[in-house]
């Protein structure tokens, strides 16, 4: 029986990288039935609004969606989709693996760590009031049910995931109630598995370390607005956003997306990497257990990744989307 699973192609790049990764898991033997729905501008220029209830619906009865990127205006325009879909469907968990993968240059070696980062309070709110002109006041939100829920989210991913060590990532020395209460929460669910390593970084120092001795972190807990910078940060590590997936993962619904922006000077062109949405669509099929598929798709992508002969340019090749995918769709045949 086929899954059925919302498809929000994006912007930008966004339909072709998605079209891409559609291909390589139709090629995987994947049966899938996508309800494709449009979100953003493109959403706007059709319906009036950048995030339709039918595409709310559509994840709310999937309980799936696989997302590429979606444009963000900076500083005017309409609010974050992203951000909009994650309060919406109450998807409180953002989990972003970061690892080496074959063939992409990196600074770094052995880099496996998960960023766990809190979805739907902090700065990300949104409470802004420009108290007299010229001074605007925004408003972080930490409560302790959204604190409590990550934190829980951060220690079960391990448990189950046979990670040893969950760090917590804060600023409690100068913001010491909003992120005291992100601490005191993490610590009183830390005490509730005893057999996963618990500590604490300032954010700062966090960063610093990132840079210099990546291996020692293991899982990393963070409020919404640190986990949004220290996850880029981390994916720069091993070779940047278009090698990282990620899943935003609630009670009741799950969006993967790639987490890279739309890159609209290269959209249409056949330029893209769909690795990042790949990569977060394999974290999708584990997730609605297509798990061997997975490993036959992630075997075919690192293969391709390993020879060099058939990297975007991104990563320092020529191909273009359609050789890439050509190549990723011959290595799973090769390998059924």
């Amino acid at each position: 029986m086929a899954h059925r699973i919302t498809l929000i192609p994006g912007d930008g790049i966004g339909p072709e990288v998605s079209a891409a990764v559609v291909r390589i898991i139709e090629a995987a033997g994947v049966a899938i039935e996508w309800e494709e729905h449009d979100a953003g501008i493109v959403a706007f220029e059709r319906t009036g609004s950048t995030l339709p209830q039918s595409l709310l619906d559509s994840v709310i009865r999937n309980r799936v969606a696989l997302k590429g990127p979606v444009t963000t205006p900076v500083g005017e325009g309409f609010t974050s989709v992203n951000v909009g879909l994650r309060k919406a469907l109450d998807l409180y968990a953002n989990l972003r693996p970061v690892t080496n993968l074959p063939g992409v240059p990196s600074r770094f070696q052995g880099v496996d760590m998960i960023i766990v980062r809190e979805n739907t309070e902090d700065l990300y709110a949104g409470l802004e009031n420009e108290i007299v002109p010229g001074v605007v006041a925004g408003l972080k939100v930490i409560t302790a049910v959204a604190s409590e829920r990550i934190a829980r989210f951060a220690f079960t991913h391990a448990t189950e995931n046979g990670r040893r060590k969950v760090t917590a990532i804060h600023k409690a020395n100068i913001m010491k109630q909003a992120d005291g209460l992100f601490l005191r929460c993490a610590r009183a669910v830390a005490k509730e598995y005893p057999d996963i390593q618990y500590d604490e970084k300032i954010v700062d120092n966090a960063c610093m370390q990132l840079v210099m001795r990546p291996e020692q972190f293991d899982v990393l807990l963070l409020p919404n607005l640190y986990g949004d910078i220290v996850s880029d940060l981390a994916a720069g590590l091993v070779g940047g956003l278009g090698v990282v997936p990620g899943a935003n993962l609630g009670e009741n619904s799950a969006v993967f997306e790639a987490v890279h922006g739309s890159a609209p000077d290269i959209a249409g062109q056949d330029l893209a990497n769909p690795t990042a949405l790949l990569l977060s669509a394999l974290t999708m099929l584990r997730y609605i257990g297509e798990r061997s598929s997975a490993d036959v798709i992630f075997g075919a992508v690192s293969r391709v990744l390993a020879a060099g002969t058939t990297l975007t340019r991104d990563l320092g090749g020529s191909a273009t989307t359609t050789q890439f995918t050509d190549a990723v769709v011959r290595e799973i045949a090769a390998h059924r």
